[in-house]
């Protein structure tokens, strides 16, 4: 998670749009008949998912919808975007992306509507195991987007978007769970509490050097938030880390901030 420079410490660019942009209309619509079959078929496998995990569980008809609602948002804003994504071909990298965005959607769902989940250590357990599964799956497209030669500024906003709300749903999760606080929210939101400073500061979204800092701070967002989902973890111990956690994303992101507001021009 976090293998590019700016991933969840701030990017230059907030849109989904502006990049290098397929040459004719006929590329275009080749791209998008090939993306739509594509999320097409990981939509229908979701909603098969979500149906059969409904009928196997305390979960209802409004886990089903949240989840192909929070979905149904993440595809739309992909095809929107297709124009920065110079290819005719979706891409294997953005097939697994959309996989992990799948994956997501459906344990953002659980934690919302799965009454009881904290007292059902086999569910929370399993809910984990998913967690880290799409865990081990970032990474993988980066590779396989380089592997292909289908690398974008799609693939790569799509991904930092899909992180960024796999650690906005870990965060509620731990609400949702007593592990800490409502502040614990603050891990989930502050890029995009950043994204939004943008529109005020124009100077926010200047270019971002490259950071290792930003990758390991990111790394340990998702690695705490991670420990403390764990039936075992007490809220005496996930309270600590969590909070660890954020100050370590705090630091990072006034590092940034003081960064970006020396440069002149935003630049």
């Amino acid at each position: 998670m976090a293998s590019e420079p700016e991933r969840l410490g701030g990017s230059s660019d907030h849109s989904w749009s502006g990049g290098a942009a397929l040459s004719t209309k006929t590329q275009l619509g080749r791209l998008t008949a090939n993306t739509l079959v594509s999320l097409t078929i990981l939509m229908a496998a979701t909603i098969g998912a979500a149906i059969f995990l409904a009928a196997q569980s305390p979960l209802g008809w409004e886990f089903v919808a949240s989840a192909l609602l929070c979905l149904a948002l993440i595809f739309s804003l992909v095809i929107y975007g297709l124009p920065d994504h110079p290819h005719t071909r979706f891409g294997p990298a953005n097939v697994v992306t959309a996989f992990r965005a799948c994956l997501i959607s459906v344990v953002g769902a659980a934690f919302l509507f799965f009454e009881g989940l904290a007292a059902s250590e086999a569910a929370l357990w399993s809910l984990i195991g998913v967690i880290l599964f799409a865990l081990a799956l970032d990474g993988i497209d980066g590779y396989l987007a380089r592997r292909s030669g289908l690398e974008s500024r799609l693939g790569a906003r799509f991904d930092m978007e899909v992180d960024a709300l796999f650690i906005l749903i870990l965060s509620v999760a731990a609400l949702l769970l007593g592990k800490a606080g409502a502040w614990v929210l603050l891990i989930g939101l502050m890029r995009y509490v950043f994204v939004a400073a943008g529109w005020v500061l124009p100077q926010l979204n200047g270019e971002l050097f490259p950071s290792f800092r930003r990758k390991l701070v990111c790394v340990i967002q998702v690695g705490s938030l991670c420990i403390i989902l764990v039936p075992i973890v007490t809220p005496i111990y996930s309270t600590a880390v969590a909070a660890a956690a954020l100050l370590a994303l705090i630091y990072s992101f006034a590092v940034d901030v003081v960064y970006l507001l020396r440069q002149p021009d935003g630049k």
